[in-house]
């Protein structure tokens, strides 16, 4: 519950897999009376491909106009709403047609003609294949739009329920000072891990059970990148950060980048920018990267000239360490920010100065 709490409050469309009947639907109504939004309930597996891609309405000059494709009743109440959680239910049951439809509504929020607003969140249902109705593995595109999260039932807390006491859903709430550290951090340790692990970037399993659950791509990269900073900045629990993170990227490649955090330990880049000199570099590559990483990413949150230089004292570091190669990549975004900007060049650019005219990113001057 506390990852699935914390997904839908990074605004992640979610996927909820288990039995029938044991509560999942009844879950999402209570997040949704949690969040104070109302939920939209559409069975995705009785609705035809039209009802998600919309319907065609000519207009008086269609040669001008174009044709606008008219989205359904529960996506204009959305629209109205401003906010609200579309559950797309049964989504295992729902033919192939009917998931291609769909691909551009999880990803995009795009219904017909309508975008859906931002605040409008996502999460389906699905049955293992085995006890859906008529089911189908979900396709791969659909599936890796999902952060996907195994529903199971607790005895004890259904006799609790049952009782009148269901556990209540509490969604985690951002400390908006924390937001631009924990994004750069975020950034900093997946770039670190994929730079050690670079086969995980990418890897389509080959059964076709597990291309329809999580499994790592860039797109899903990118989504552990805004789960873990929204855990950052709202102290979620580390259970549900993991479980959320292994539904994003599979289990094998979520486990492993859990287990490069824990070892990491990588320090608040905003302290770092605070005070240069009073930080040691990590040894090894990987770590570096992360590091610095994350350094850069803090000062393209928030741009001064002051956090600029200070930035650049930690790239000196590195080339002071040996590892200027290690190095080179955030010399590279760090450059760029002074795009606009008359300030002077710092020392250790000297280091850099031949890979940055070569790339582009500093005028040869």
């Amino acid at each position: 519950m506390s990852a699935l709490a914390l997904a839908v409050g990074a605004n992640l469309p979610v996927l909820l897999w288990g039995e029938p009947g044991i509560g999942k639907t009844a879950a999402l109504r209570q997040l949704g009376a949690g969040l104070g939004i109302t939920v939209e309930t559409v069975i995705a597996s009785v609705h035809e491909p039209s009802d998600f891609s919309g319907l065609p309405i000519v207009g008086p000059d269609p040669t001008v106009n174009g044709v606008p494709m008219a989205p359904p009743d529960w996506a204009v109440r959305l629209g109205r709403a401003g906010q609200g959680l579309l559950f797309l239910d049964e989504l295992s049951s729902a033919p192939p047609a009917v998931q291609a439809a769909l691909l551009r509504v999880v990803l995009e929020r795009r219904v017909g003609s309508l975008d859906l607003p931002p605040p409008v969140r996502i999460v389906a249902a699905a049955n293992p294949a085995a006890s859906a109705a008529d089911g189908w593995h979900l396709s791969p595109p659909l599936a890796n739009r999902f952060v996907h999260l195994d529903w199971v039932h607790d005895p004890a807390v259904v006799s609790r329920g049952l009782a009148g006491t269901w556990p209540a859903v509490t969604v985690p709430r951002v400390d908006a000072a924390a937001g631009t550290s924990a994004v750069a951090k975020a950034r900093g340790l997946v770039a670190g891990f994929l730079s050690a692990r670079p086969t995980l970037t990418h890897r389509l399993p080959s059964a076709t059970e597990e291309r329809g659950r999580a499994w790592p791509s860039p797109r899903t990269w990118e989504m552990v990148v805004r789960l873990l900073a929204f855990g950052f900045a709202a102290g979620a629990d580390d259970q549900a950060v993991a479980l959320a993170v292994s539904g994003a990227v599979g289990p094998g490649a979520g486990l492993e980048l859990l287990s490069f955090i824990a070892e990491l330990d990588l320090p608040d880049p905003e302290a770092v920018l605070a005070d240069p000199a009073a930080f040691a570099l990590p040894r090894r590559g990987d770590r570096q990267l992360a590091f610095l990483t994350a350094v850069v990413a803090a000062v393209q949150g928030r741009v001064t000239r002051e956090r600029w230089e200070a930035a650049w004292d930690v790239l000196g570091k590195a080339v002071h360490a040996g590892s200027p190669d290690v190095a080179a990549r955030a010399a590279f975004d760090l450059a760029a920010l002074r795009t606009g900007f008359d300030w002077p060049a710092p020392a250790v650019l000297d280091a850099f100065i031949d890979v940055l005219r070569l790339s582009g990113r500093m005028p040869a001057r």
